[in-house]
């Protein structure tokens, strides 16, 4: 297989041949497997454009696609015809991302289900017969450990029917799927006791920690904030950062959630005291973004801080 800037006249002759439709419906009506010859409609075949193709596939692909109807049926097939005048054991994989580029520009088209893409190599090179496997499965360390993954259902975790009492044996991963979990339904103070059980086992590294409050301050929600940041604080080895939140709650009286803000009108003197305040969350390692965002922080303000 050749690149486009190297077209061979193998390659260009094979190319205006099979953009024919009709002699493409011989091409396929002959070499069509016999179980995919049956459900096709030869005689709805129709040229379609390869445009879709990734631009780092192109100069590798023949651009050679025709769509036709299943028999009996409105549903399109797709069939990619590729040509390959040398051997190339990494064949069978392109044609499998040719296959996937087909079916996104079928999704992008508007369609809600996937199309069949057959991929069908036509080889003529100079190693008779072709060397290699055509089934791309066989290109994996282990083919049969491949053939398992990829025609079954894929693994899934699906944290919204797992038990907490089993979340909570996840070792380092648990306090993010119990976050997760729960964090669009539940008072994050319905969560304290599992939170500070979890923390106290010291799974959890400081760079988690700062992630971790920085996903509860903008995804959860608490109408106890200063309490259950307190709480937190108090009963926890790593409890810096959240007492620097729990006083600030404290502080600018917010008992109602963070997106209450602070109210306006405030005296002079709290600018000073939210400076003051977000710099200790700074360096505690909060993100900016976060400290910005608690402390409602000026425009001038922050660019005191940031300095």
């Amino acid at each position: 297989m050749t690149t486009k800037a190297t077209v061979t006249p193998h390659d260009a002759i094979f190319k205006q041949f099979l953009m024919h439709p009709e002699t493409a419906r011989d091409f396929l009506d002959i070499h069509l497997p016999a179980k995919l010859r049956a459900i096709c409609d030869l005689n709805s075949i129709q040229l379609e454009s390869g445009n879709f193709i990734e631009e780092d596939l192109r100069a590798y692909y023949s651009d050679i696609l025709y769509s036709l109807k299943m028999q009996g049926n409105t549903v399109y097939i797709h069939v990619l015809i590729e040509h390959q005048s040398s051997p190339d054991k990494r064949m069978p994989y392109r044609l499998m991302r040719y296959a996937i580029a087909a079916m996104q520009h079928h999704l992008d088209a508007g369609y809600e289900q996937l199309p069949l893409v057959i991929p069908i190599l036509f080889y003529q090179g100079p190693r008779s017969p072709l060397p290699y496997s055509m089934c791309w499965l066989d290109m994996f360390p282990d083919p049969q450990l491949a053939r398992e993954i990829y025609s079954s259902d894929f693994p899934l975790v699906d944290i919204t029917v797992m038990p907490d009492d089993e979340i909570m044996s996840h070792r380092r991963i648990a306090i993010l799927e119990l976050l997760q979990k729960h964090i669009r339904q539940r008072d994050l103070m319905l969560l304290l006791e599992q939170l500070v059980t979890l923390l106290r086992l010291e799974y959890t590294t400081d760079e988690q920690l700062r992630s971790l409050l920085h996903y509860m301050i903008c995804s959860g929600h608490t109408e106890e904030p200063q309490l259950f940041y307190r709480e937190l604080a108090t009963k926890t080895p790593q409890g810096g950062s959240m007492m620097t939140l729990a006083e600030w709650f404290e502080q600018n009286g917010q008992q109602k959630g963070i997106q209450e803000g602070i109210q306006e009108g405030r005296q002079q003197g709290e600018s000073a005291e939210r400076v003051k305040i977000a710099r200790r969350m700074l360096a505690n390692g909060m993100e900016r973004a976060v400290v910005a965002e608690l402390t409602k922080l000026s425009a001038e303000e922050a660019e005191q801080l940031w300095r």
